[in-house]
């Protein structure tokens, strides 16, 4: 089938217009007046509201926000967020509203395209529009922290927003910043909507040997299980390093919420109140569906087929504006949506519609008040607002209770077709039916095994064989996943032990073992005891007298990491399965033979690297900070700490993302566990927390890397939350502004 793309590229130079010679000086002056007027009267608003806001920065720089108001509390949580890392707020916002190649350049055109095809500014200002107004007053409160921010430092250059506006904030109002959208393939997109396919490499490749997966770890014991009989919760969400800012948010209207954010949001995502605590992780359920839409042409016009109905095509130009060596430049898109959502890509000569959870306002909504609920009820009927397509919840309360929520949006679907391919869109039986109730979905409340997690692995483990959800009782779309080893080695843990605190919780947590390895270990002994060879004797003896726990000192830890990749390489290329599904490829599989090359191939590379392939895990595994960048550049003959975490993709929980640069020898962790806390609640709330690094993006501040030798040690600091403790360990106190 022909393209029906009207795909146009236009370079515009950016120029100032010309005095318009119809306006008389006159009126030119009493304009000028009236918005120097206009500018006075907002920040004179800004400075008034400011005086209502205290923030307390602590020993390790966190803000502790008061205000009088929720909307202040909000107005000076944005502005510390500005303070820590205004760069990390802007770029998060313009990789939402698809504003990335305004200062990347056109290498970003199609990740900006991908993010407008389903945020559109006209949207979020209708939406904005329709808020109610204490969600208003918090917009409004959201993009105030930020412009007072940059009216005070004028020394900050923005590189694309100059200024924030209160209906931006629908742009990503869950946890992620592009949550589902990001699943949209580029490559696709690219081919598509630019006839080419040159972006391959940016989209996810399970295949690359140094892939780790993405995701969290969440766990909440009930207080039978704990020493001093009350419900603990761990927070340890996996991401990318310093993607997060840790905060404390109070008001006098009964916010006291302690947590991670995303650069940019205003509220804690992440975190814990005095009454209960919240964690999410990466759900796979099937909440993206794809559909093959039959077009037609008729009178110059486009239609898609539905049912007897011929539906024309919704059609719209939008213009993506790039950075070029001499200035800015434009390429607009033409682009088609059904009643589903975009056309993405085309298949066997149909074009590929993407239907996702697209209701920012609700989102919005449910992320704020989660954060403000005061018991187990209050938490459920946030719940029933369904706008959470991204994440499980794992959550424990002061009343003793612990609960797992898989997803919080289910499509109910029409189970006679298969949505892990894309459906007929012509017959209207294939389309969303509403929405699975919060009670429909796979949920888990105080299972009597005590304790329950994730670690974004399927929900019929989660509280063990006994206690957990089962599957055939549940559409299959709810949980499309499987096991993976960190689920493997939470399974293996937790039952054990019947007296967990904070402490113990954090240590449970940290577990070095690395159960993938406790699969491949004996494949290989029995490939050695059928072939010895006298080269390998030595490290094959290390790897099977190794306990399999990862540590600073380990050299078989080092050895394993790189005997894996050499593993890794042998998986059959584009195989559509779950990824837990290599370690049995792995360990099934590959052959003796291979076992054997893979394991001198490791010793090779560690031998050209280090000079001796007996190489402690601390002493290549390395954790640097260099400057405030995004993207770091790592130095060997640059100070660095070791780090004892391993790879989650062997099957540590606290786990890192660590591999080899172009740039160094040493491996360096860049992602993994970022901020972590492990929670007692009771009559007053306990926690100890660890950040990735630091919280301030400038490497002149005391807080840029603070927590970096902790960070690859595992040592957890208290967490100042009542007024008391916050005031005894206040080293800044300063209202916006000042």
């Amino acid at each position: 089938m022909k393209k029906l793309l009207l795909l146009t590229t236009i370079l515009a130079v950016s120029a100032c217009s010309s005095d318009d010679g119809n306006q008389s000086e006159e009126m030119n002056n009493n304009n000028a007046m009236d918005t120097a007027a206009a500018v006075s009267d907002e920040v004179m608003r800004w400075e008034a509201q400011a005086q209502n806001i205290t923030i307390q920065r602590d020993n390790w720089g966190v803000p502790h926000i008061y205000g009088k108001t929720d909307a202040d509390a909000v107005f000076g949580v944005m502005y510390a967020q500005a303070e820590d890392d205004f760069n990390r707020v802007e770029v998060n916002y313009m990789n939402a509203m698809g504003l990335l190649a305004q200062a990347e350049g056109e290498s970003e055109i199609y990740r900006d395209l991908r993010m407008r095809l389903f945020i559109q500014e006209d949207e979020m200002k209708r939406l904005y529009a329709e808020a109610p107004d204490w969600l208003k007053e918090l917009m409004v409160a959201y993009a105030d922290g930020l412009n007072y921010f940059l009216y005070k430092n004028p020394q900050v250059q923005p590189k694309v927003i100059k200024r924030f506006e209160p209906w931006m904030a629908l742009s990503f109002s869950e946890g992620s910043i592009g949550g589902d959208i990001e699943r949209v393939s580029l490559a696709d997109l690219e081919q598509f909507y630019g006839g080419t396919n040159t972006m391959a490499s940016a989209d996810i490749n399970l295949d690359r040997v140094d892939w780790e997966p993405r995701g969290s770890n969440g766990m909440a014991i009930a207080p039978e299980k704990t020493k001093n009989g009350k419900a603990l919760l761990y927070i340890n969400p996996h991401t990318t390093h310093y993607f997060r800012e840790e905060a404390h948010m109070v008001s006098e209207e009964g916010l006291n919420a302690y947590g991670a954010l995303t650069w940019g949001q205003f509220f804690i995502y992440q975190g814990f109140s005095e009454y209960n605590g919240w964690m999410h992780t990466s759900t796979r359920s099937d909440v993206i569906d794809e559909a093959l839409e039959t077009i037609i042409e008729k009178d110059g016009k486009l239609f898609y087929k539905y049912g007897d109905e011929e539906r024309e095509v919704k059609v719209s130009t939008e213009t993506i504006e790039y950075k070029t060596d001499s200035g800015m430049a434009s390429r607009d898109f033409t682009i088609y949506h059904t009643h589903r959502g975009p056309i993405v890509r085309e298949q066997d000569g149909k074009w590929v519609s993407t239907q996702l959870m697209n209701i920012p306002l609700t989102a919005l909504n449910q992320s704020y008040t989660r954060t403000k609920t005061k018991s187990y009820d209050e938490f459920y009927e946030m719940m029933r607002l369904k706008s959470n397509s991204s994440n499980n919840t794992v959550y424990a309360d002061k009343d003793g209770n612990i609960a797992y929520f898989h997803g919080n949006f289910h499509p109910i679907r029409d189970t006679q077709f298969d949505y892990n391919h894309p459906v007929d869109g012509s017959n209207p039986a294939t389309d969303w039916q509403g929405l699975h109730t919060v009670e429909e979905a796979i949920n888990s409340l105080n299972p009597g095994s005590g304790w329950l997690y994730n670690t974004n692995n399927w929900p019929f483990t989660l509280a063990g064989p006994d206690h957990s959800p089962k599957k055939e009782d549940y559409p299959s779309y709810m949980s499309v996943n499987f096991e993976n080893p960190r689920g493997e080695h939470a399974l293996g843990l937790y039952p054990g032990i019947n007296d967990f605190t904070v402490e113990s919780l954090i240590e449970a947590g940290y577990d070095g073992l690395l159960p993938s390895f406790q699969r491949f270990v004996p494949v290989l002994k029995a490939a050695y005891d059928a072939n010895p060879d006298e080269s390998i004797k030595e490290a094959v003896d290390m790897l099977v007298a190794w306990d399999k726990r990862a540590s600073m000192a380990s050299v078989e830890t080092s050895l394993a990491h790189h005997w894996g990749n050499e593993l890794w390489k042998l998986l059959p290329r584009g195989r559509d399965v779950d990824p837990y599904d290599n370690y049995t490829y792995i360990e099934k599989m590959v052959s003796a033979d291979q076992y054997l090359t893979a394991l001198k191939d490791a010793l090779a590379k560690m031998e050209a690297d280090f000079g001796s392939w007996k190489v402690a895990w601390g002493d290549m595994n390395r954790f640097q900070r260099n400057d405030g960048n995004i993207t770091q550049t790592f130095d060997d003959t640059k100070p660095s700490y070791p780090v004892k975490l391993a790879s989650g993709r062997w099957g540590a929980l606290a786990s890192v993302g660590t591999r080899q640069f172009d740039s160094a020898k040493n491996w360096y962790v860049t992602s993994g566990n970022s901020f972590i806390a492990s929670v007692e609640f009771g009559d007053k709330v306990r926690a100890k927390a660890l950040m990735a690094g630091g919280l301030n993006s400038d490497p002149s501040s005391p807080h840029f890397f603070d927590q970096g030798e902790m960070y690859g040690k595992g040592e957890f600091r208290d967490v100042h939350y009542y007024k008391e403790d916050v005031d005894a360990n206040t080293q800044h106190t300063y209202h916006p502004g000042e």
